[in-house]
């Protein structure tokens, strides 16, 4: 639950903590600093579902002039990030309501999922169900997968961190992103 020290941030759906941002640069000399520290800020798809972009980067990132920083902001202000950063790297969030089955997705990613709070099924399109619960990790390899919360009163956070991988071929077709049941909500990557 959110607490005083860790207030819910804009936007935010779940009563989970509030989640802050620290980014570490250099001073003058060299030595390491917090050179910032942002509070999230949430996207929410309807009442049962929200996304955190953290962090997105070129990989390899230029850290020169900050310009890392500042063309995240400029990514994440122009509205166009989709789950996967063409040729980069997107850290997000995800807040999952009780009871919540995520749209089944494919992207053309490699994609670690943490999950940080509760326990969440990985659904695969075999069929199969695996139960997954707070620390346990999820190496998705362009798969076709779903997240659902199984909890009826407990809502579910996951930490993932997205990089975009060399084109795919599985069974002679190429691996594309596929976002068909989300019907247009979620941007399209573009990196396939």
């Amino acid at each position: 639950m959110a607490s005083s020290d860790r207030p819910r941030n804009e936007n935010q759906i779940s009563a989970l903590p509030g989640v802050k941002t620290f980014l570490t640069g250099h001073n003058a000399d060299g030595k390491a600093i917090v050179q910032e520290s942002r509070n999230a800020v949430w996207t929410a798809f309807g009442e049962d579902m929200a996304f955190n972009a953290l962090y997105t980067t070129n990989f390899p990132a230029d850290l020169n002039g900050d310009k890392d920083i500042k063309a995240h902001d400029e990514l994440i202000k122009d509205g166009k990030l989709g789950l996967v950063k063409p040729g980069g790297v997107v850290c997000r969030q995800v807040d999952l309501a009780p009871g919540n089955k995520a749209i089944m997705h494919q992207t053309s990613s490699i994609d670690f999922g943490i999950v940080l709070e509760g326990t969440v099924e990985m659904l695969l399109d075999d069929g199969s169900c695996t139960v997954m619960k707070r620390g346990d990790v999820a190496v998705q390899r362009a798969t076709m997968h779903a997240w659902k919360n199984p909890s009826e009163t407990e809502w579910v956070r996951i930490q993932f961190i997205l990089q975009d991988i060399q084109q795919l071929s599985v069974g002679g077709k190429q691996v594309k992103e596929n976002l068909d049941e989300a019907g247009g909500t979620i941007p399209s990557s573009g990196n396939d």
